[in-house]
């Protein structure tokens, strides 16, 4: 095992959460605070004199959705092995996620929360500390509580208790129940709340690249830089997005041309619109909304079927995708709200083609993927779109309308689920689909 300085590795504005003996420590902050990375560094840490003890003991870290560990808190920890040197005195496995010390059998397991039962059966015993990264997701703090009457009961003998940490992104409604819940922590004897953001570092983790793209958010839109990096709990307000940041253009780059297409869709019934929005990804990285089917049935005594929809669509995104104006860029991604089945299934006996059907989140956790995008300053619509001459297609008027006049309903801002007035939001939910579905490929939050 190689020395490491810490106070090199660790921002002086931790020191508390590294010296602390409190058995809970609430870390919240901004993005690029480097608060999971402390969490890691010190788990590790924790684990070590036990390791030279030759001493079996493990760790438990925990996310809302299973799905995300690979990438993360997975990762997070073999860095901090690496930093320690240790990375070639452990096994890992992904079916399930462990990484076990070769010599002694002492392990961190990972668990997604949302396999609750499995979790609270296990008896993993031994047990030091408990991580939950990215706490917010959550749905409350009664899941930690019947999850951490489980771990406190599996410490060894010989230790005094287990160690808890969380780890969160403030959301930015204040109501939302992870603040109210941090905020009620504070002062409590056996509690360390600590809070930070990107500004707090002084060892130069940030990188002038990460110092840019913050710079950028700032001067797009200054308040979702203060909830995004600076860890604020702003507000929502009442209007759901800045119109400002939806960008118009009436020409297609020249310097910049479309990689690849995504369309999503979000399908009404009787009395519901019907929408599918063509979104080409350029090679600089940025979103285009190149044109947008939209079809309601209000008014109308002969309504579309979901084959007739079928059909629509199919000869929109054949039209759209073979636009001249987007060349040879291939379709990635077909999104579909998960809820609907009908025309999924109608569109795959017709075409032979799946649509990918999104996981939803909280609506208010949706829209986050949206106003990251706008916020970077990435999102611009085309007007007069790619023409395709089909009936229903080749205007955004209403995509514009529609988020605009999206809202909060302002009897629910104080809560910790604001709702939003569901009128006219056809398109708005197909866009807040794309960007959660195709976050990875679209540069969002994850």
């Amino acid at each position: 095992m190689k020395k490491v300085n810490i106070q090199k590795e660790v921002n002086p504005h931790f020191r508390e959460v590294w010296t602390t003996n409190k058995p809970y420590n609430v870390l919240k902050g901004g993005r690029n605070s480097f608060k999971s990375s402390v969490i890691a560094l010190l788990l590790v840490y924790m684990m070590i004199p036990f390791l030279n003890k030759e001493r079996k003991v493990n760790i438990v870290v925990i996310r809302k959705v299973a799905n995300t560990i690979r990438d993360s808190v997975f990762l997070k920890i073999q860095w901090a092995l690496g930093k320690f040197g240790l990375l070639n005195r452990f096994q890992y496995t992904v079916a399930p996620f462990k990484i076990i010390h070769k010599r002694t059998g002492s392990t961190f397991y990972f668990y997604g929360q949302d396999d609750f039962q499995k979790l609270k059966s296990n008896d993993i015993g031994n047990l030091i500390a408990v991580w939950y990264e990215e706490a917010a997701e959550f749905n409350s703090s009664e899941e930690f509580d019947q999850t951490n009457a489980t771990f406190m009961r599996q410490k060894p003998d010989n230790v005094d208790m287990v160690r808890f940490f969380w780890s969160y992104n403030p959301p930015r409604n204040p109501y939302h129940w992870i603040n109210e819940w941090a905020e009620s922590l504070k002062g409590q004897t056996n509690y360390l709340v600590h809070e930070s953001n990107y500004l707090d570092d002084e060892l130069g983790f940030t990188t002038p690249q990460m110092i840019e793209e913050i710079n950028r958010i700032r001067d797009n839109d200054y308040d979702y830089y203060r909830y995004l990096y600076l860890g604020e709990d702003v507000g929502l307000g009442t209007n759901v997005y800045n119109i400002n940041l939806f960008h118009k253009i009436t020409e297609l780059p020249t310097d910049d041309r479309i990689i690849a297409l995504y369309y999503s869709s979000d399908v009404g019934h009787q009395t519901s619109a019907t929408t599918c929005l063509c979104f080409g990804l350029t090679a600089k990285g940025n979103i285009i909304l190149l044109n947008m089917y939209y079809y309601s049935p209000a008014g109308r005594a002969s309504k579309k079927a979901p084959s007739d929809l079928s059909s629509d669509i199919h000869n929109f995104i054949t039209k759209t995708s073979r636009h001249e104006r987007v060349g040879n860029a291939p379709i990635i991604n077909r999104t579909i709200d998960s809820a609907e089945g009908g025309l999924r299934n109608q569109y795959q006996k017709d075409f032979g083609q799946s649509w990918h059907p999104v996981a939803k989140l909280k609506n208010v956790d949706m829209i986050d993927y949206v106003h990251d995008l706008l916020a970077q300053g990435r999102f611009y619509y085309y007007s007069p779109t790619i023409i395709t001459g089909l009936p229903n297609c080749d205007s955004l008027e209403l995509f514009v309308e529609e988020h605009k006049k999206y809202q909060f309903d302002e009897k629910t801002l104080n809560s910790d689920d604001p709702k939003v007035i569901k009128e006219f939001d056809h398109s708005v939910d197909a866009f807040k689909y794309a960007c959660v579905d195709n976050a990875r490929d679209w540069r969002l939050k994850r």
